[in-house]
């Protein structure tokens, strides 16, 4: 139960505007003590009130810190490229959503028929391995929750691997760039991290239709 309650505080937290990052640090007793918020493209005292309101819901006692990362200029070190989202379109003709993806150059486009919100995460995967990403999960859920700073969309992904289940989460005024943010928010780190990972193989996509059955 204190598992998930950390996991909804730490989404709470990643859904605030501009929060890149979210460190949790934990006292002798197991309890949380203290979190440290990047942020980006914002102001670091207005994350901070909104961040103190969300830990009052949580954990009231736990002190919270904001660093802004154009004062951390290494925090990334060499694997700070992430990939970017381009642009996201819903047709609603035919039902099909298109997200657009740009890393180091290259794009990568991914197509799914299955709604803004569902088929904004679906089509972030496939843009993902048109990147040539090898993608071992698959789409476990898609939800829009009612959070403190308002409605946001949370995607959770099941490892086919060893490499652990992924959440994440993203807030947006429509639910397809939402949805599509919020599958970034889950896999960046994990695509960007190691280099190996830009080989997709066949074995990865048979893998991810066995596990999507």
């Amino acid at each position: 139960m204190t598992a998930t309650i950390e996991e909804d505080f730490e989404l709470e937290l990643r859904s605030l505007p501009g929060v890149l990052n979210v460190g949790i640090s934990h006292g002798d007793s197991g309890e949380v003590d203290a979190v440290t918020l990047l942020v980006r493209g914002q102001d670091p005292e207005a994350v901070r009130d909104g961040a103190v309101q969300v830990a009052s819901l949580y954990y009231p006692d736990a002190a919270v810190i904001v660093e802004d990362a154009k004062d951390l200029p290494s925090v990334r070190g060499s694997n700070g490229a992430r990939v970017a989202l381009v642009r996201a379109d819903f047709n609603e003709h035919n039902g099909m959503s298109e997200v657009h993806l740009s890393y180091a150059g290259r794009v990568g486009i991914g197509r799914a028929g299955s709604g803004p919100l569902i088929g904004g995460a679906e089509a972030t995967l496939a843009a993902l391995r048109d990147l040539k990403y090898a993608i071992p999960f698959y789409l476990m859920t898609v939800t829009k929750v009612d959070t403190v700073t308002g409605w946001s969309v949370i995607v959770a992904l099941r490892s086919l691997s060893d490499d652990g289940d992924r959440m994440g989460i993203a807030r947006s005024e429509g639910d397809l760039v939402a949805a599509a943010k919020a599958t970034l928010d889950a896999l960046n780190r994990y695509v960007t991290m190691d280099p190996d990972r830009q080989r997709e193989t066949p074995d990865h996509e048979a893998l991810i239709e066995n596990g999507s059955n």
